[in-house]
């Protein structure tokens, strides 16, 4: 069956400000830092992240990274997966994503 594809914005407008915003939270980060990782970019179902939270959250999470630009949602029915933007994030801010895969400095304790 064919998904149907939940739009973000388009490639050039993509907002810096929304994008941090989307990645100040750490579940989202998480998120972020896992599809950044993986450099097949397929697609992952959205209960393939091991978030601490419910799947009411999880929804709210992946559509905010999905309004920032940063996701594509594909809505099957009755599941949905997601995949990274990687083309249009490293267009609009390149090493963005590096920097997400970097992950905390050694030496360094998250806040």
């Amino acid at each position: 069956m064919a998904g149907r594809n939940l739009v973000g914005p388009e490639a050039d407008a993509l907002d810096l400000g929304t994008v941090f915003r989307a990645l100040a939270d750490e579940n989202r980060r998480s998120v972020m830092t896992e599809l950044a990782a993986d450099r097949s970019d397929g697609e992952r179902g959205c209960n393939s992240f091991d978030l601490p939270i419910s799947k009411q959250t999880q929804t709210h999470h992946f559509r905010v990274l999905r309004e920032a630009g940063l996701i594509d949602e594909i809505d099957y029915g009755n599941r949905k997966g997601i995949r990274l933007r990687r083309a249009d994030v490293e267009k609009r801010f390149p090493g963005l994503l590096a920097l997400l895969g970097a992950g905390p400095s050694a030496g360094t304790s998250p806040h």
